[in-house]
């Protein structure tokens, strides 16, 4: 009697070594499932169209220097045709990456830059030759995409702030565009 008590507790616990076994394997292929997928999704983002057009602007803008060159058109031109340009990370992190955070970071990059472009007396087209915001843009939506925990976490916990940051540097914008204006009437007035 003893030993088939015995024998049955040792099936007992072979079944269910077995059956954790069996559980880990399952759980392992649901992982490995997973992860294939998220790197089916990063390929297939960083594919797109948008991606490429965003990487080749970045290129462009900040390490060839043509922000800089766009912002010496007159009128202010250049440097709305600078934001026009920054349109495709805007839209690549709102409806590829679908992340709010991100999108928010990134708009907050473009109007610090459309901030400075626009100071006056060329001195927002010397500042936007050290401020690369394309470049930085392209490496958080990168991040983002490569599922780069640090990037990911430094943009969620600074999302509040971005959206203030983003109201504040509106207001900014518009002070400085008034001021621009009125220094420029100012100036041919004296002629």
């Amino acid at each position: 009697m003893t030993n088939s008590r015995r024998q049955q507790a040792q099936a007992d616990m072979g079944m269910n070594i077995q059956r954790e076994e069996q559980q880990r394997e399952k759980t392992l292929a649901r992982e490995q499932q997973r992860q294939a997928e998220k790197e089916a999704k990063r390929e297939e983002l960083m594919n797109t169209a948008a991606y490429r057009v965003m990487d080749m602007t970045a290129k462009y803008m900040d390490k060839y220097f043509l922000d800089p060159l766009i912002g010496l058109l007159p009128g202010g031109v250049g440097d709305v045709l600078s934001s026009f340009l920054a349109l495709p990370f805007i839209y690549f992190a709102l409806v590829h990456v679908k992340s709010i955070p991100l999108t928010l970071a990134v708009i907050c990059n473009v109007l610090k830059d459309a901030l400075l472009g626009s100071l006056p007396f060329f001195i927002g087209d010397v500042i936007d030759v050290f401020n690369r915001s394309y470049i930085a843009n392209l490496k958080l939506i990168t991040g983002y995409v490569n599922d780069d925990r640090a990037v990911i976490r430094e943009v969620n916990r600074k999302a509040f702030w971005s959206a203030v940051l983003i109201v504040v540097l509106c207001v900014l914008i518009y002070f400085v565009v008034k001021w621009t204006i009125e220094l420029a009437d100012w100036f041919i007035s004296l002629f």
